[in-house]
């Protein structure tokens, strides 16, 4: 069943089966999400919004990635407010949905593929999944991680992923808690949680993961407005910022000033 009227998505692929909707992501090979996917994703995510019989949106990436977080070169000043104002505006969508929302898992798991798989309800993964946040690495850091991490793994497990850059293995992300379940088809788990939800009304659904997080989301709203200000005023002025990205783009170590 295709959204009405269907958009021309090239980032993400989209497919409608009640009371299932699932958006996958398609940049290969590594399903970057940029700009264009961003934007891509909030348009599928309001039209899934008001179909009454779906209840349950599913972001899957590739057997190759879920996905290796969000475009590198975005993240410089220049373009830093409108990367951060299109990913969160992803972000916030999810956050509000009221569909419940799994993320399907495979290999890299990372960045803003990570803060994604984060905010979703459920997360199923393959045992060679990997979780992390390397942002540190480039002298920059993940708002939505700094804001939502903590809650869900403990905040001594969130500082160490978030300040040094740490991956957690599968296993890991699943003893921690930032995974529901393991699987080697983690589809096989979507499945299975899908027909438990397609038993269940879509309206008492919404209605209860509205009283769920009616606590997180008011101190999730605060947190990432605050993030975002540190981010913008501050981490994007810094000489460190700059040259993180420019060493990533370059192939090289970066070189630090502190500054």
């Amino acid at each position: 069943m295709p959204l009405a009227p269907k958009p021309a998505f090239r980032r993400i692929a989209v497919d409608v089966q009640a009371p299932i909707a699932r958006i996958t992501l398609s940049n290969p090979p590594l399903n970057v999400i940029d700009l264009e996917m961003m934007g891509e994703m909030v348009a599928a995510l309001e039209q899934i919004e008001v179909l009454p019989q779906v209840s349950a949106t599913v972001f899957a990436g590739s057997e190759s990635a879920f996905s290796a977080g969000v475009d590198v070169p975005a993240h410089a000043p220049e373009t830093a407010r409108q990367m951060l104002t299109a990913f969160h505006g992803v972000i916030r969508a999810v956050v509000s949905s009221r569909k419940v929302t799994i993320a399907s898992v495979r290999r890299h798991c990372l960045g803003g593929g990570a803060e994604l798989a984060l905010v979703c309800d459920v997360v199923y993964a393959s045992p060679d999944a990997v979780f992390g946040f390397p942002e540190i690495k480039l002298a920059c850091f993940p708002p939505v991680a700094c804001t939502a991490l903590a809650p869900v793994v403990g905040q001594k497990l969130a500082a160490e992923m978030i300040l040094t850059g740490r991956a957690l293995t599968a296993t890991e992300a699943l003893n921690a808690g930032l995974a529901n379940a393991l699987a080697d088809d983690p589809e096989t788990l979507v499945k299975e949680c899908v027909s438990r939800i397609s038993q269940l009304s879509p309206a008492a659904l919404a209605m209860a993961k509205k009283a769920f997080y009616a606590w997180d989301s008011m101190h999730f709203d605060k947190g990432l407005a605050r993030s975002e200000q540190t981010y913008l005023d501050e981490l994007v002025k810094t000489e460190d910022s700059r040259e993180g990205i420019a060493a990533f783009v370059e192939k090289r170590r970066p070189r630090w000033t502190g500054r």
